[in-house]
């Protein structure tokens, strides 16, 4: 169960991990029973079954008694209001372990209107997720061709350089094609010290406590900073010796679930004491005077250069880069002057690109957050749509809402590269 997508049915997730070898203790789950995560419902992950099927045990089944409406129901249960509520109910010494026992969700006054006005609710938000739903889906399109636009900018800088008229030599790469006469072009292993870690996100009492650099840092961020909400867990101290970040590493995923999502760099601009690199990523440490890490972290960013990744990434369920194909992936190689030139006017260039990016990140981030205050005013009552009628352009598309799921931040555990939960 996610918190934006609602149950998923396994066999659409593509994780062997997930697929049980038998299902005792599991619970049988009706069309349009309301599943609540015991383990979540702090913060809202309530969600109507689709089809039928078998879920965890650590989930509870709800069917609806009388007149109530599951459609209803899930909208009220997700509501701030309700969420406080639940949160209060839980019961755990460690938030991860906190659950809501049915006794206690029983114990919950439920707002219940009529049940023509629940209809009458349910369509109205049905429509109004419809228009959300095309809205983000218009701006995740337009956040699409920014972005490409702004590889095609660092891929031409990576690979050719700034200088038009300078003479090019065969790389004797195929996918490369033509550099710049003066560059090399050299293997990762020749300009950067490549480390694999192992530290997971379990704390132990004979360990130092470190701040850990993980999965989805790496691969929803650019630059691995300090002031970044960091987890807290333990290392060893060869663990600490030997990855702590410093400035000018290069962090990057070398697994994952699918093979786009291989390769993926983050740059450490200034030493972070304390902030150790996490499992499931590799730390590429430069050479002085032969690569800039930003210059690395932009060549290995770049799609000609990413795409040898993907190649190599094997695995069925789980993609996996190993250290050889890291130590012996290619780049392009200018002296480090001219790196310094490059990494300066893509900064430059892609700055614009950047700020429309964010832009619209903010402007999804505030329409969803229109979207939960609407929801909670009219569950509860604070807007009156018993008169309201669908118009043409209420139009409600099942596949279109998808685009409401469509959010990067919805990571479970098994999602973001740690396979724990």
């Amino acid at each position: 169960m996610s918190q934006v997508h609602g149950l998923v049915p396994s066999k659409d997730l593509g994780r062997k991990s997930l697929q049980s070898e038998n299902y005792a203790g599991g619970k049988l789950v009706a069309e349009h029973d309301l599943v609540l995560n015991r383990l979540k419902a702090h913060l809202g992950v309530f969600a109507r079954a689709k089809q039928a099927g078998v879920v965890s045990p650590d989930y509870t089944v709800f069917r609806p008694k009388g007149d109530a409406s599951v459609r209803y129901c899930e909208s009220l249960f997700k509501t701030p209001m309700y969420v406080g509520e639940f949160r209060r109910r839980t019961k755990g010494i460690v938030e991860g372990f906190w659950r809501l026992y049915t006794d206690d969700f029983y114990n919950v006054t439920a707002l219940l209107p009529p049940p023509e006005e629940q209809v009458q609710i349910v369509a109205y938000l049905r429509a109004q997720d419809a228009h959300i739903a095309r809205f983000i889906k218009t701006k995740r399109d337009l956040i699409k061709l920014l972005t490409e636009q702004k590889l095609r900018i660092i891929d031409h800088a990576v690979t050719r350089g700034l200088d038009s008229s300078v003479a090019l030599k065969p790389s004797g790469i195929e996918w490369l094609g033509e550099v710049p006469e003066h560059w090399e072009v050299a293997l990762i292993k020749h300009v950067a010290d490549v480390r694999f870690s192992g530290v997971d996100k379990h704390s132990h009492d004979h360990e130092t406590p470190v701040r850990l650099c993980n999965y989805t840092d790496v691969y929803k961020n650019d630059r691995i900073t300090d002031d970044m909400d960091l987890m807290r867990a333990t290392a060893t101290a060869a663990e600490i010796a030997r990855l702590t970040l410093k400035a000018g590493d290069v962090i990057l995923t070398k697994d994952s679930e699918t093979p786009d999502d291989i390769g993926v760099p983050a740059w450490v601009p200034e030493d972070l004491p304390g902030v150790v690199c996490a499992y499931h990523l590799g730390l590429l440490r430069p050479v002085p005077e032969r690569v800039l890490g930003e210059f690395l972290f932009r060549a290995i960013g770049s799609a000609r250069t990413a795409q040898q990744f993907h190649v190599l990434a094997t695995g069925v369920t789980r993609f996996a880069l190993g250290k050889h194909d890291v130590k012996n992936a290619v780049i392009a190689l200018p002296p480090i002057e001219e790196q310094k030139t490059i990494c300066r006017w893509i900064t430059y260039e892609c700055k614009p690109l950047d700020d429309a990016i964010a832009r619209t990140e903010e402007e999804i981030k505030l329409i969803r957050e229109y979207r939960d205050r609407q929801i909670a005013d009219v569950v509860t009552g604070q807007v009156d749509v018993r008169g309201w009628q669908p118009g043409p352009e209420d139009v409600v598309d099942d596949a279109a809402l998808a685009a409401l799921g469509d959010d990067p931040d919805d990571v479970t555990e098994e999602e973001d590269g740690d396979g724990e939960d």
